[in-house]
């Protein structure tokens, strides 16, 4: 009876399957983006970070979810209701930690993710499109954390949103209706909670959702890169697929499970043991109401906007302004749009890039996490000076890598894949 049973109710799922193939693509999507999606076979441990961008993505949409259903976004109750989640809502102190702590996990792995790409080149033809995407996405994700930080209505919450927003006023002619129109009001209040929680859980989930969606299209119909940078697509076997390439499912699927197990370890032992990881996660003024009159001994951004903070103090205000500081701040970010033009060194990958072009990246990579750093600590010596050394790097790094990448020498690029 039960070997009769098996084929019966494998007989009723492939119906099903029919059925629905009928009338929506699933098994013709299944198969071009992930069965008979054919991806280089020698991915390494770099080509975790993707995934696990689209998992935290995934854990912060479900977690956002469940926080919505108890939080009140008005002035007067929002700090009440965080903390009414966190004591009295079963498990809710777990979703509140889990959608923090998810928060810096997703700047984690999308900075892994993008320094990958420089190390092998991913934002090379034909990917500049990929990469123009995965940028949107970058500042999506910075503009959600942004509109997200207020929610809570702590007191760094409240008094971060309002030196970040006052810098748009630095803008002449329209600066000061630019700050009106983003706060809604002459200052932080009621109607700007409103305003950022709208944007926060509903526009730009949307927005993230569509250029994920947008970026794995990019990617699927260019394939993916590899440590070797060469297209794999060159050389096909007898079957027609690549010769280097294999399925995605199951070898990439298993492997990208291996991968989420580890970070999953990771990520709980931040969330049960040190959720506030010494303030960089959550700040200690942040468990206080917002209070206009009691401005915090020290405001800093949270620790993924810190070295773009670093690089406005660096610039002085001139005239009384800081224009030139926000200007830099944003030309740093929009630099990062025209990365696939500036690179033109004959390879991709690091592997056969020459020693300038691997000194400057190593030394880039270091000065971010400075700048990130310097971000964090008031602005006085040496922090100061050590702001202004990073700004000039990172700019130096971008705008004369037209002039260094060609002249760097380089080793020939094998033919096939390697290890």
């Amino acid at each position: 009876m039960a070997g009769q049973a098996a084929p019966a109710a494998a007989g009723k799922m492939a119906a099903l399957v029919a059925w629905i193939d009928a009338r929506f693509p699933m098994t013709k999507m299944w198969n071009e983006h992930a069965a008979q999606y054919y991806a280089p076979k020698n991915f390494n441990v770099w080509y975790y970070f993707g995934s696990l961008a689209l998992f935290v993505l995934a854990l912060q949409i479900v977690t956002g979810i469940f926080l919505t259903m108890s939080y009140k976004p008005s002035a007067a109750d929002a700090f009440g209701s965080v903390e009414y989640i966190m004591r009295d809502v079963e498990w809710g102190w777990l979703i509140r930690y889990l959608h923090s702590t998810g928060a810096s996990a997703f700047f984690i792995v999308v900075y892994l993710h993008m320094f990958r790409g420089l190390l092998y080149g991913s934002h090379r033809r034909p990917r500049e499109l990929l990469w123009i995407f995965g940028v949107l996405i970058y500042l999506a994700l910075m503009a959600e954390a942004f509109f997200g930080y207020l929610l809570p209505w702590g007191n760094m919450s409240y008094w971060g949103a309002q030196v970040i927003v006052s810098l748009f006023g630095s803008f002449p002619v329209i600066g000061d209706a630019l700050v009106e129109w983003i706060r809604g009001d002459y200052f932080i209040s009621d109607i700007t909670l409103n305003r950022f929680f709208a944007l926060h859980v509903v526009a730009l989930p949307l927005v993230l959702i569509f250029l994920v969606v947008a970026h794995l299209l990019a990617l699927h119909e260019v394939g993916s890169n590899n440590p070797d940078g060469i297209e794999i697509k060159k050389v096909k076997g007898p079957d027609g697929h690549p010769a280097d390439g294999i399925p995605f499912h199951p070898y990439y699927t298993v492997k990208d499970v291996f991968g989420l197990g580890v970070f999953l370890v990771l990520f709980a032992a931040v969330v049960f043991f040190a959720p506030e990881l010494g303030g960089l996660f959550l700040e200690a003024p942040n468990f206080e109401p917002a209070n206009p009159l009691l401005t915090p001994e020290h405001i800093a951004p949270v620790w993924y906007f810190t070295p773009y903070y670093a690089m406005l103090r660096a610039v002085p205000a001139f005239a009384g302004t800081q224009v030139w500081g926000v200007l830099v701040m944003f030309a740093a970010i929009l630099l990062l749009f025209f990365l696939p033009w500036l690179d033109r060194a004959p390879v991709k990958s690091i592997r056969y890039r020459g020693p300038v072009y691997k000194v400057a990246l190593m030394l880039f990579a270091a000065t971010f996490i400075m700048l990130g750093y310097c971000g964090l600590k008031p602005a006085v010596e040496p922090f100061k000076t050590m702001s202004v050394i990073g700004t000039i790097y990172y700019f130096v790094f971008f705008l004369a890598m037209p002039w260094y990448s060609r002249i760097d020498s380089h080793k020939p690029e094998p033919a096939r894949v390697t290890k």
